[in-house]
């Protein structure tokens, strides 16, 4: 009898295909590109690399389809073995403290008169809105977000506060009324770059309504803009390295 046969374990079959793209396989996206120019950037300021390396560098990182086409490009150097950090967590409706200020940027008053702000204007980060006697009109729909974060602060006396905001936001309320109606319909975007929008406010015998304008989308994110600059600077830079 063949003990050896006996004991040794039986192979275990392979690993049935489950069809998912092995890591490297995955699509490359934006962030993952900038991220690798930002490594080579500072590869080059170091002296890691010569304009030439970093012009080719980049490059073919913004060729790149893949992540498995993005990490040789940095595997020689420090910043590609250090882990990207993990993002905080994303609590839409909370803006970070000390991000807002204490002051107005903008203040909307309407004093048995009407008052608003529409079309194409930049929003602050802290917007105050009184309607006593008279309505106030706060359209966000096609606003310029400079900030990520934009708080609200409205307050009705026997008067209305409506504000519309992108259906692509977060926008969550904080408020009450006496005698009166304060209703938000609160949002909370997939995008961890979308703006967040907090109203803080109370009615007396007025009404305070905040919603999403159906159809209407944020565009214009300082963020994306901010990066679509720098990859632009990249490749201003690799043009003019390659004379």
């Amino acid at each position: 009898m063949d003990l050896q046969k006996q004991t040794a374990p039986a192979s275990e079959p392979p690993p049935a295909a489950t069809g998912d793209p092995a890591p490297e396989e995955l699509r490359a996206s934006d962030a993952d590109r900038d991220q690798t120019a930002d490594i080579l950037r500072d590869a080059l300021a170091e002296g890691r690399l010569t304009a030439d390396e970093h012009a080719e560098r980049v490059e073919r990182a913004y060729r790149a389809r893949t992540v498995g086409e993005l990490a040789p490009l940095v595997r020689d150097l420090p910043g590609g073995h250090q882990p990207r950090p993990s993002a905080p967590p994303f609590t839409p409706g909370r803006p970070t403290p000390g991000a807002i200020p204490v002051e107005p940027d903008d203040n909307v008053v309407a004093v048995f008169s009407s008052a608003g702000r529409k079309g194409r204007w930049r929003a602050g980060r802290r917007i105050h809105a009184y309607a006593i006697f008279g309505n106030v009109e706060i359209d966000l729909s096609e606003a310029l977000f400079e900030y990520q974060q934009v708080v609200i602060k409205a307050v009705s006396v026997f008067g209305n506060v409506e504000i519309d905001v992108p259906e692509n936001v977060s926008l969550h309320g904080s408020g009450g009324g006496v005698f009166g109606n304060f209703e938000v319909d609160t949002l909370d975007s997939r995008d961890p770059e979308a703006p967040v929008i907090l109203v803080e406010g109370w009615s007396v015998m007025g009404n305070i309504e905040a919603r999403a304008k159906r159809g209407k989308l944020v565009t214009d994110i300082l963020d994306r803009v901010q990066r679509k600059i720098d990859r632009k600077l990249d490749r201003g830079l690799r043009k003019h390295l390659g004379h």
